[in-house]
């Protein structure tokens, strides 16, 4: 090629160059541009949902203003001249701040998830619509007062109030838009399904019945009666009775919405002899998920003869635990046996008839269709025997010659909201007392003070007497041995009142002893929790309410002063430790046992404690069936006493013995850590695995939940810790705990310390959407003071005003 066409063709791929340097620089700048465009439009879309916490709204149905001031925590203040329009303006705002999750909360507790979804939750909505939590609030509504039914109805026109505004007005959060569908009016019976799932969460013990069920099928007697939380009367002849009569659980099995094992509570009171101001203190950090936005909604409502603060499930009206200007209260689930299995035995000749007696009794048949998002609607018919619900089956083929059906005193009518209106103008315990006969299911752990000084404890609720059997295992439907024949007298539930050591204090533990006449439980907690509170409340003649907050944050880990120092000497007569293990040895004999997320023995210990149940349990109990095992920690732990102290232990011994036991486990314990943090053990930390990051429904979806989750932070403590923090094995993902903490010095009841881990609104843009986050992962507190003059001074005022003065 001459010089002078090589200099030509330089040129023209020069120009190419530039010219392709021009297209990429054009067609970068479009693409930011475009991209700008989308988020701009993202952003005014979700700056259109925020709520106006500002200003004057106009509110079709309110017969007289009302003013809402937010704090500087977002916790709304409800001043109101009446009751008519303080719970319109409560349905308001929660829906202003929560709309999503409330509609996400009842469809998932009445069987509607695929509607907005998609076939993916059918089986779910199936298994909701067998268990019929909506039907029963259903029931229930006619047994509230016209107060009650009053409260309900103006609360739902709240909601809808806003719910209409936003639809007109195109500001829908944001989760409508990206799922694509606009929420339906809110109705008196959203709010009591609610309230019934809230039960489901904490009522009862149907899966370790039916994962008891499950396991006589699969193991010997004698192994199975190991895995009983105590041994019942006649063992062998209950594991043969359920060998004789086999259903298939397969469906429910992989259906099933198993509540958390772990959901409980811890709560306290401590009389005026004990404590610095005199007074009595209250402290409370119900236990359930964590989540975005949080279960919690903190609230302080105001009317004529109304002034409660506190919390409540979004979507249902009410304080439910909190304090008013004379008392306060909290909860623990007391964790009773209110549900039993029965075998049913069906009609060969009509699959709709069930034995009872020697006759076949229909069941009432109820034809759910199950709406389904792109696809044909799934009808299902769902089957109530005299003693509940047939749950064991999801398939529409009702071939099975028996089946479960689930009794539970969640499914009759209860009037818990009764004692919510109630609680929340009781002025001593005598009239908070009255109240708790009103509410029935979840039957649940109340601690309560007074400003008189009085402290008391109750564990009230519905709690069967079974006129044969302990619910520890399905039983015979079709004979009237074991039927219920009434409920402990409610005058002889256990109640505590002013005891002399100066406090009371439950975590799900046993609150009964030998003498007790009735059956409660088979099933209490790991027993760590209270006696770590019992150690620090004993520790300290007098007591400020910094050191309940530091209690409620509290990382020491009593399972580990338990078992560590007996597994680590079983494990020093192995002399063949790889060094990594020597290492890790080294790490546990010198921890101090807290669960600090700067340390690693935690995390050693947590992986060893876990690998030793899979050593110990598997095969035998496959990966489905441990979804059922809800006393497993609490099994575990005894057939460790027993092996530790050289008894013999079918399991362990089945498995080679503790010394092959705490071996094995130990060294997958340490490759788990290995593969995670590194050979050097010394840099390993648990708060680099344990993180928690409140994860919103949508936050499943990647890259949804870099949006909508939480940044991930380290977290101490652990299942068995005061400052409980459960996770997820797999991830490592804290998703269970206390996500309200509140201390409350009853000689200053206007105003308690709380946390509400992540914040107070649903709301992406809002500036209380993770505000909390770094409170609640430290163990910091804000202050809610139902003093006008405090909490307005944060300047946030919504008046909100009769549609009819707007309009004249």
């Amino acid at each position: 090629m001459k010089a002078t066409e090589l200099n030509s063709t330089e040129k023209a791929f020069t120009k190419k160059k530039i010219r392709w340097r021009r297209v990429l620089g054009i067609t970068g700048l479009v693409l930011v541009l475009l991209l700008g465009t989308v988020f701009g439009i993202a952003y005014w879309i979700l700056d259109r949902s925020l709520p106006v916490i500002k200003g004057e709204l106009a509110i079709a149905g309110l017969q007289e203003p009302v003013s809402v001031w937010r704090d500087e925590n977002g916790v709304p203040h409800i001043e109101a001249k009446n009751d008519h329009d303080l719970y319109m303006a409560q349905g308001y705002v929660t829906a202003q701040d929560r709309l999503f999750q409330m509609d996400l909360s009842r469809r998932q507790a009445s069987g509607q998830l695929s509607e907005v979804i998609g076939d993916a939750t059918v089986d779910r909505d199936k298994f909701f619509r067998a268990f019929g939590l909506r039907r029963a609030a259903e029931a229930s509504l006619a047994g509230y007062s016209a107060e009650s039914k009053n409260m309900l109805e103006w609360y739902a026109q709240g909601v809808n109030n806003y719910i209409h505004q936003a639809k007109d007005s195109g500001s829908l959060p944001a989760e409508f838009r990206i799922l694509g569908y606009s929420p339906s009016d809110w109705s008196p019976i959203d709010s009591l399904t609610i309230g019934k799932y809230m039960a489901y969460d904490l009522g009862g013990h149907w899966q370790g019945q039916a994962f008891r069920y499950e396991l006589s099928q699969k193991v010997s007697p004698e192994m199975a009666l190991e895995l009983f939380p105590s041994y019942p009367e006649g063992g062998v002849t209950i594991i043969q009775a359920l060998k004789d009569n086999p259903v298939d659980l397969k469906r429910l099995i992989a259906a099933a919405d198993i509540p958390n094992p772990f959901n409980g509570s811890n709560n306290w009171v401590i009389s005026g002899e004990k404590s610095a101001s005199g007074k009595p203190m209250l402290a409370n950090d119900p236990h359930l998920g964590l989540s975005t936005p949080s279960i919690w909604y903190e609230t302080n409502l105001k009317a004529p003869d109304l002034d409660v603060s506190g919390v409540i499930f979004a979507g249902v009206p009410g304080i439910i635990v909190g304090h008013n200007e004379h008392v306060a209260w909290g909860v623990t689930n007391v964790g009773p046996d209110v549900q039993d299995l029965y075998i049913e035995k069906r009609n060969p000749n009509n699959p709709n008839e069930f034995e009872y007696m020697g006759k076949w009794e229909p069941a009432t048949i109820y034809n759910e269709e199950i709406k389904v998002k792109g696809k044909p609607a799934v009808s299902y018919q769902v089957q109530v025997t005299r003693h509940g619900p047939i749950i064991s089956e999801f398939a529409d083929d009702k071939s099975q010659d028996t089946a479960l059906a689930l009794k539970w005193t969640a499914l009759a009518p209860t009037t818990e909201l009764e004692a919510v209106q109630k609680f929340a103008k009781a002025r001593n315990w005598d009239e908070f007392k009255e109240a708790l006969t009103y509410f029935e299911a979840p039957a649940q752990n109340f601690v309560f003070a007074a400003d008189d000084g009085t402290i008391a404890y109750r564990a009230n609720g519905k709690i069967p007497i079974r006129k044969k059997g302990d619910s520890m295992v399905p039983v015979p439907g079709w004979t009237d041995e074991y039927e219920w024949t009434g409920y402990i007298p409610w005058e002889e539930l256990p109640t505590t009142v002013n005891p002399p050591k100066g406090y009371i204090a439950t975590a799900n533990n046993k609150v009964i002893d030998d003498s007790y006449p009735y059956h409660i439980s088979n099933s209490w907690a790991e027993p760590y929790r209270e006696m770590r509170i019992q150690q620090v409340l004993e520790s300290k003649p007098v007591l400020q309410t910094s050191d309940l907050q530091v209690l409620q944050f509290d990382r020491h880990n009593l399972l580990a002063e338990e078992f560590l120092p007996g597994l680590l000497s079983v494990l020093s007569k192995n002399s063949d430790l790889r060094p990594v293990d020597q290492d890790v040895v080294r790490l546990l004999q010198s921890w101090n046992k807290e669960d600090d997320p700067q340390q690693g023995a935690p995390l050693a210990f947590a992986f060893w404690i876990n690998q030793i149940e899979d050593v110990v349990f598997k095969p035998e109990i496959t990966d489905d069936m441990i979804k059922l095992f809800e006393d497993k920690s609490i099994v575990r732990d005894e057939l460790l006493r027993k092996a530790l102290a050289g008894k013999p232990e079918p399991w362990i011994d089945g498995k080679g013995g503790i010394e092959k036991v705490a071996l094995r486990s130990f060294e997958q314990a340490v490759d788990q850590a290995v593969s995670l943090q590194g050979n050097n053990p010394d840099k390993w930390k648990w708060g680099n695995y344990h993180q928690v990051d409140f994860a919103h429904p949508l936050g499943a979806v990647k890259p949804l939940n870099l949006i909508f989750n939480a940044k991930a932070t380290p977290m101490g403590g652990s299942r068995v810790t005061v400052g409980a923090a459960g996770w997820d094995d797999e991830t490592g993902e804290v998703d269970h705990g206390g996500a309200w903490r509140t201390v409350i010095d009853l000689s200053n009841p206007m105003q308690s310390f709380n946390v509400v881990g992540p914040g107070q609104s649903g709301h992406l843009l809002s500036r209380w959407y993770h505000d909390q986050v770094d409170e609640w992962t430290t163990g910091k507190y804000h202050l809610t003071s139902m003093d006008p003059a405090v909490y307005r001074a944060a300047g946030n005022h919504l008046e909100l005003v009769p549609e009819s003065t707007v309009r004249q």
